[in-house]
């Protein structure tokens, strides 16, 4: 999964500021701290959608073994198929490979591969592997006990 740290800093008025270092354009509240977890997450997962619409810089994931800025106090996981398309987008572009080139590799029309970065579109999972696979990487699915 794919995970970038947050930053809560408890308002006057009983509520919880978002932040993240990631994404500087990540500004939400909530609630309580599991309702301010939940909103950066949704708030994320939009940042990326739209960087990856533009075309934009998308932040490296933490690594668990990086320490943390200072502000930290959470870190929020995206949910698996957003993981796997924020990580084949990264893949594509640290390739310097365009959408077209992609389109090309797998034999695909263009359409098919933009679905495949639109993170409202359900990909299936075998077109997710395929374009890892043209790009020299292969996709694993491990299951951890929790934490």
């Amino acid at each position: 999964m794919v995970i970038f740290p947050i930053c809560l800093t408890p308002d006057d008025n009983d509520t919880f500021l978002v932040t993240s270092p990631a994404f500087p354009e990540v500004t939400t509240f909530g609630e309580t701290r599991e309702d301010a977890i939940h909103q950066a997450g949704e708030a994320i997962e939009e940042a990326i959608g739209a960087r990856i619409s533009a075309n934009g810089h998308l932040p490296i994931p933490l690594d668990p073994r990086e320490s943390l800025p200072d502000c930290v106090d959470a870190t929020v996981k995206l949910a698996p198929l957003t993981s796997l398309k924020a990580l084949l987008y990264l893949r594509m572009r640290n390739a310097d490979i365009t959408r077209a080139e992609l389109a090309r590799r797998l034999g695909w029309n263009r359409e098919s591969v933009d679905r495949l970065f639109r993170l409202d579109h359900r990909s299936r999972l075998e077109q997710l592997d395929a374009a890892f696979h043209v790009l020299g990487a292969e996709m694993v699915v491990d299951v951890h006990d929790a934490a």
